[in-house]
């Protein structure tokens, strides 16, 4: 199966909307950061003789770093990567004291998109150093399945519901034998979508409301990739399968309005701008005609 996906997404959220990881934060570590604190992103890359070790995210607000890794599965494993990420992250953060090192472990959660019956409320280790005393490692698991579209809005969990409908992907035979109960999911769609754009958009966010609700269906779309109606019906809902961030589509429309601008200032004309923004942004003819047209 590929997992690469959920990890795609949850990465574009850490790197391009790290803000989003601050409610999940205070749930999960019972801070109670403002929402607009300062997030420093550390390096999610650390390198080791035998191979890089690459993080899902390490944030650092104040001087607490935070590490947060997302889990497809249930995977007993787990502790012991977690482990080797923070001993990575710890080394790379340590603080030398004369001739003496403290190394501290970031704050560490694993969020669980899918969990079971066994799937453990901590995730822990016993950890024996060599002057004989033993540790115990021990990190929170967060498992998706505990939350509910309501709890997700009340505690402002909006990095979850991209991976919502992940509670829904056994029943993708259900919803094609069923109309009314895959009239029920389009319903709850769209009560998350009407939740979003009023949390979203009442508070100058719209932005952000049109690139969650593209991951939402970039992953809806993974899911349910055999089930054509099902796609298309939370597509329609969520406003269209559109892959590529609003946000991007707007940051590269930015810079080919610039293009054409200095085009326009060096003294060449629309049909020398055409074929410049065509090369520069592998743009059909007919859109950069478009955009020439738009920004001359």
């Amino acid at each position: 199966m590929n997992n690469t996906i959920f990890d795609d997404v949850f990465r574009t959220m850490i790197e391009k909307m790290p803000y989003l990881a601050v409610p999940l934060i205070n749930e999960v570590f019972h801070t109670s950061y403002p929402e607009d604190v300062k997030i420093t992103q550390l390096r999610n890359e650390h390198q080791q003789e035998d191979g890089e070790i690459i993080t899902d995210s390490c944030l650092l607000i104040g001087r607490k770093m935070y590490h947060i890794e997302c889990q497809s599965t249930d995977d007993m494993t787990m502790v012991i990567r977690m482990i080797e990420y923070d001993f990575a992250i710890g080394i790379e953060h340590a603080e030398k004291q004369g001739r003496r090192y403290r190394i501290e472990f970031p704050k560490s959660c694993v969020l669980f998109l899918r969990s079971s019956g066994n799937t453990p409320d901590y995730l822990e280790a016993d950890v024996v150093f060599p002057d004989g005393n033993t540790y115990l490692y021990s990190i929170p698991a967060i498992k998706m399945a505990d939350y509910t579209k309501d709890s997700i809005f009340e505690k402002n969990l909006l990095m979850l519901l991209p991976f919502y409908i992940m509670r829904y992907e056994k029943k993708g035979h259900d919803f094609n034998n069923n109309p009314e109960l895959f009239q029920m999911l389009l319903n709850e769609y769209e009560e998350i979508r009407v939740n979003l754009e009023k949390e979203l958009t009442e508070t100058g966010k719209s932005e952000l409301y049109t690139d969650l609700t593209k991951l939402i269906v970039k992953i809806a779309d993974y899911i349910f990739r055999k089930e054509e109606e099902i796609r298309k019906g939370i597509g329609e809902i969520m406003g269209g399968k559109v892959l590529e961030l609003e946000s991007e589509r707007l940051k590269t429309e930015g810079m080919i309005a610039g293009a054409i601008k200095t085009c326009k200032k060096f003294k060449l004309d629309q049909e020398a701008a055409v074929k410049n923004v065509i090369e520069e942004f592998s743009l059909s003819e007919n859109d950069a005609i478009n955009y020439v047209k738009k920004y001359w």
